[in-house]
């Protein structure tokens, strides 16, 4: 609900009354004044209500731009303008940063913009891709369609993503529990064991003389190790955002077995969603091919895809284009030939992007279930390594001392 400041003609009275009124919009505090028999002479949006003042920068949450999209195109399917229905949604909304941005799409639309043309006001929340299928559905008449693709387009993404940040958490915990504990006996008990021998005159074993310079590196340095990892950690990342960082990572994702597969499947997967919900929207082939090229993330497949855009604008087909390419999976190549020949190349991309969406979902299934036995053995390691470094030096002692 929004605070809206109104001034109104009393129809008793006939006097001006002045206050506040709470209301999803500008229609709807009107209607609530007139049915208390006031009639609206001035009606504003308070100042500091919290939609007012949330920043609309930065990207908001794909899942909440997901509810977003289908709960538009629900309620346009239902009857309602796009200004009611941009009403109606702020409400439903939980996401801050995407209320205010909705609010102000509503805003902009009532004054008379196109939709399209308000959504492309926030780039980092609504990409190129959505924003080229709003506009082909507001030029087709057919808006609520483009937005269910949209939805269910953007609904895909989200669950692929989740599946794989999943498979990623349990490793990462088990990793960070590790790195603690190794860090806790490296910084205490280690040296306590050093001292333990030199009390008694004792020679250390040689993996544990190993594990005590280490553990004396650490606990002397630690003020000069912290900014170095920080530092190395820093430089990775500038590097990896710079175009030969970003050049060699896209490489190493379509080629580095054992996650290629899952990365080339995750992109043709991808790649023919896009190119089959753009298409089906009216939009044309070579605006499409462009399109996809930039929301693939990868600047080689992007390179190979305006290389196939290029062909295609020669009067190539677009099949034997694909099936040229260094990257893109035989499959792609063959079935839009099929759609080609058949003139179903719409039905043929969803099947394709259907296929390889289920592909994805079992290699990250797979990929889950051999990360378990490579922490067990992992485990195991570090177990050993404690054992013989740490605790078998103690039972020696301890033993030697008693005999």
């Amino acid at each position: 609900m929004l605070d809206y400041q109104y001034k109104a003609r009393d129809k008793s009275t006939g006097h001006i009354v002045s206050g506040t009124i709470q209301a999803d919009g500008e229609l709807s505090a009107g209607q609530l004044l007139i049915k208390q028999e006031l009639y609206p002479v001035e009606l504003k949006l308070k100042k500091g209500n919290i939609l007012g003042k949330t920043s609309t920068s930065g990207s908001t949450k794909l899942k909440d731009r997901v509810v977003f999209t289908r709960q538009l195109a629900t309620l346009i399917k239902a009857g309602l303008t796009i200004s009611q229905a941009l009403h109606s949604t702020v409400s439903q909304i939980s996401n801050k940063k995407l209320q205010a941005i909705i609010f102000r799409l509503n805003k902009a639309v009532d004054g008379g913009t196109q939709l399209s043309d308000a959504l492309a006001e926030y780039p980092d929340s609504f990409d190129k891709i959505y924003i080229s299928m709003v506009q082909s559905g507001e030029a087709s008449g057919k808006l609520e369609e483009s937005l269910l693709r949209l939805a269910n387009q953007l609904e895909k993404e989200a669950d692929i993503q989740s599946k794989i940040r999943g498979a990623l958490i349990y490793p990462a915990v088990v990793m960070v529990v590790i790195l603690l504990v190794m860090g806790y006996m490296m910084s205490s008990v280690v040296p306590q064991i050093a001292e333990l021998y030199k009390s008694f005159n004792k020679e250390l074993p040689l993996l544990t003389q190993i594990i005590t310079s280490a553990s004396d590196i650490i606990t002397r340095f630690w003020f000069a190790i912290i900014p170095a990892l920080a530092g190395l950690v820093y430089g990775i990342y500038k590097y990896m955002k710079s175009p030969p960082g970003r050049r060699f990572m896209d490489r190493m994702k379509l080629t580095m077995p054992p996650t290629n597969q899952l990365f080339l499947k995750m992109y043709m997967g991808r790649f023919a969603r896009t190119l089959g919900s753009l298409t089906s929207s009216g939009i044309q082939i070579l605006e499409s091919l462009q399109l996809v090229g930039e929301s693939m993330n990868n600047t080689l497949l992007l390179n190979e895809i305006t290389v196939v855009a290029q062909e295609v604008k020669s009067g190539h087909a677009m099949s034997t284009s694909l099936e040229r390419t260094e990257y893109f999976l035989p499959l792609v190549g063959q079935m839009v030939k099929v759609g080609e020949d058949s003139g179903t190349m719409g039905e043929m991309l969803d099947r394709l992007a259907s296929f390889y969406e289920n592909e994805v979902d079992q290699q990250v299934k797979n990929i889950s279930t051999l990360i378990e036995p490579i922490l067990i053995v992992f485990m195991g390691i570090m177990v050993i390594i404690i054992i013989l470094g740490i605790l078998y030096p103690v039972y020696t002692l301890v033993g030697g001392g008693l005999g």
